[in-house]
């Protein structure tokens, strides 16, 4: 057969296919499913299961079905979430304590023992010492509680019925079922959830995934969001309400994450990616009691301590930056203020600031350090008596607390808290996520859109949100 007849008869099978109707695949696979498992019930036994099977089953009727399957889900990521922003505050304070109260100045002084010039002490100490600090401290918690109780339900067989859930949701959207799963992969890193887009055969709708991934929060956003989060929103009610009002808004973002991945994928399915939606049929595993030990090692060491040490990695780098455009003044005026006073009337217009735009500039390497940019940026430009004006340098945190008092004599304001939480949603990928994207795709051109299309997006959404705030008089 020549590999013209093999295209006409896989076109006519195709339009042959699509004129059963959308439901036919999903129909047919129903009635296999069906069959084989009336076969093996009436022939095969296996001792003690049929009891655990029927407990699973009703399980699954509960937590996949239309009615209860999403306030599940959100549930659950609420108590999560909640759990993480609770727990998180009293051991960043004590690892704060220690890095930057206690053993900074020992280090200090040591530079100055062995001689080292003031200005290369500043670089090493006051630069990458600092950004590595304040990863540690304000990472490490959140990500030792978070992690392990993610991995939990994904050893348990939940994350899997998420995917279940969102399927008819994607395949609505014009997109491939399967984007789901690529999408839940995309919240641990969003690199990896673009690779994972391969088990998408149509190249269409890999593509899709693949633009679309940026919308779920990876894990170096995560941090971020939660922060956030507890400073500003928890911070503006009552405090027995701060932390279930504060994981109900980082589960806002992250539902708003999906909402987007959604609405993108439509418009891109039914304008310069058209095409017929394709199906496949996710089998549900069976629940599995936890292993412990695995949890452990995989959310301790392969997530936890691998996310932090990227973190670490791109925070050593981008404390020499800080310090640097901190330290050399052009006229008077340090270059990073420079950058930061031409930029602050656009930031004004979207919610945000100067120092928020350079320090996404400067984290483009990894999310991870967006937030110990923003802070030694704001001690840079606000001023402070123990690390000296202009130092460039982050000052004596306390806590969570120290921080948002920080950030507040920077002038942020409930307005920033929200537009940053959505600016980190809505913003470019990482540049790891980026390459991952081009190797895929093999496309300079798809890169460029899946790379500036959520900035443009966030820019927009944000300058909407910061005007529709401020005419409701929140300040």
């Amino acid at each position: 057969m020549s590999d013209k007849q093999k295209e006409l008869l896989v076109s006519t099978a195709n339009s042959f296919r699509w004129k059963l109707g959308e439901n036919f695949h999903d129909a047919l696979v129903e009635t296999i499913y069906n069959s084989a498992k009336s076969i093996a019930d009436s022939t095969v036994k296996v001792a003690g299961s049929s009891k655990a099977t029927q407990i699973e089953d009703k399980i699954d009727r509960v937590i996949t079905s239309r009615l209860f399957g999403f306030p599940i889900m959100l549930m659950i990521l609420a108590i999560i979430f909640w759990l993480t922003i609770v727990g998180a505050n009293y051991p960043s304070g004590m690892l704060a304590e220690f890095l930057v109260d206690y053993l900074h100045p020992l280090l200090k002084n040591f530079g100055v023992f062995i001689g080292l010039p003031a200005w290369l002490n500043g670089l090493i100490f006051d630069g990458a010492y600092l950004a590595l600090a304040w990863v540690i401290s304000v990472m490490l918690p959140p990500m030792a509680i978070f992690f392990p109780i993610f991995t939990l339900l994904e050893d348990l067989g939940y994350l899997p019925r998420v995917a279940f859930n969102m399927d008819s949701l994607y395949r609505r959207a014009g997109a491939h079922g399967k984007q789901a799963l690529t999408m839940s992969m995309g919240f641990g890193c969003n690199a990896a959830g673009v690779i994972a887009a391969r088990i998408i055969d149509s190249p269409r709708e890999r593509l899709i995934a693949i633009i679309t991934n940026n919308f779920s929060l990876c894990n170096g956003r995560w941090p971020t969001q939660i922060l956030i989060a507890t400073i500003f929103i928890g911070g503006a009610v009552p405090a027995h309400f701060a932390g279930l009002v504060s994981a109900a808004a980082v589960v806002g973002v992250a539902v708003l994450g999906i909402a987007f991945s959604l609405i993108v994928s439509l418009m891109l399915s039914k304008t310069v990616l058209k095409g017929q939606a394709t199906s496949f049929s996710l089998e549900l595993p069976p629940y599995r009691p936890p292993h412990i030990g695995q949890i452990l090692y995989k959310s301790l060491i392969e997530r936890t301590l691998m996310v932090l040490w990227r973190a670490i990695v791109f925070a050593a780098p981008a404390g020499l930056v800080i310090w640097t455009v901190a330290n050399v003044h052009i006229s008077g005026i340090s270059l990073a203020e420079h950058f930061i006073n031409w930029a602050n009337p656009f930031g004004f217009l979207i919610g945000l600031n100067g120092v928020i735009l350079l320090a996404y500039i400067i984290a483009i390497p990894a999310n991870e350090i967006v937030i110990p940019t923003i802070l030694m940026l704001t001690v840079l430009v606000t001023g402070n008596p123990e690390a000296g004006a202009g130092a460039g340098v982050m000052f004596e945190m306390e806590s969570i607390k120290g921080t948002g008092e920080l950030l507040q004599a920077g002038g942020w304001t409930i307005i920033t808290g929200v537009c940053i939480m959505l600016f980190s949603l809505l913003h470019n990928p990482c540049s790891t996520t980026i390459y991952t994207i081009y190797k895929e795709t093999g496309s300079i051109k798809w890169t460029t859109i899946a790379t500036f299309l959520p900035v443009l997006m966030g820019i927009i959404l944000c300058f909407i949100t910061a005007g529709v705030l401020r005419m409701l008089g929140v300040s």
